[in-house]
């Protein structure tokens, strides 16, 4: 899942500033994490101590309260109850990629995808978004090509995958869905030639950059297997001890790479 936080840190200086072109600066002082890493995180450690996703992120939510969510997670942070509101936002697959990575079956990640997803994101269009992004790192790290993972998908969840990058991006923008994102960061992956032409490609199309990057990042280390070093190091200045923490095992208990 470092690919995924990886994707998130980088792509959220871009958030407010939209750019519509491959050739930015990784890193910068501005560079850092938000709540697609807050919220994968907790997913994590939910799959790792066998409690509930709610739990987890609200747990996680309200330790890092101030990074970036969405008006009504926020509300929902706040609450006692655990009631889903029926959303289609991104953030149902912005915090998924821990499944791809855990589960050994397509069936287990399907239902792990839509049981982190539905207890905010219960529309259908939040849950779709969430196993589609789940199942596609499944697919990229258990040895399926490209072409199978598009037709997969495609055929799965009717997205558009046909589309190229040079195509969405002229009059692509800002897009808090899971139908308008999701798609658009596989395409983003599924033209790439490594982990960080992947993440580049996504971030390029201007719209909701840290998911974006976040949702490519992911799958990206799926298929790709590692993260460029330099990545790691820089990421690793920038997260918590209590992160580090949680994916360094993460990694040791589902045979990940170890950060460096």
């Amino acid at each position: 899942m470092i690919g995924a936080i990886a994707g998130d840190i980088i792509g959220s200086v871009f958030e407010q500033h939209p750019i519509k072109t491959t050739e930015f600066p990784l890193f910068n002082s501005h560079s850092r994490f938000t709540d697609d890493t807050v919220l994968t995180i907790a997913v994590a450690e939910s799959i790792l101590d066998n409690i509930d996703y709610a739990s987890a992120l609200k747990r996680f939510g309200r330790q890092y309260p101030y990074a970036g969510y969405g008006l009504a997670f926020f509300r929902w942070l706040q609450t006692e109850k655990n009631t889903p509101y029926n959303s289609w936002g991104n953030g149902a697959a912005m915090r998924v990629s821990p499944v791809g990575f855990a589960f050994d079956s397509m069936d287990a990640v399907l239902i792990h995808a839509e049981n982190s997803a539905a207890v905010t994101h219960n529309h259908p269009e939040g849950i779709k978004g969430a196993q589609a992004t789940a199942l596609a790192i499944y697919l990229a790290r258990t040895g399926c090509t490209k072409s199978e993972i598009k037709t997969e998908i495609s055929d799965r969840f009717h997205y558009d995958l046909s589309r190229s990058i040079d195509s969405i991006r002229p009059d692509y923008r800002f897009d808090i869905s899971c139908q308008g994102t999701v798609p658009e960061a596989i395409i983003a992956f599924l033209e790439s030639e490594d982990w960080e032409d992947a993440v580049r490609k996504a971030i390029s199309l201007g719209g909701d950059s840290d998911t974006l990057g976040c949702i490519t990042g992911g799958i990206a280390q799926g298929f790709y297997k590692s993260v460029p070093r330099k990545v790691i190091f820089n990421v690793k200045k920038r997260l918590p001890a209590e992160f580090l923490v949680i994916i360094q095992e993460f990694n040791r208990r589902f045979g990940l790479s170890r950060l460096s």
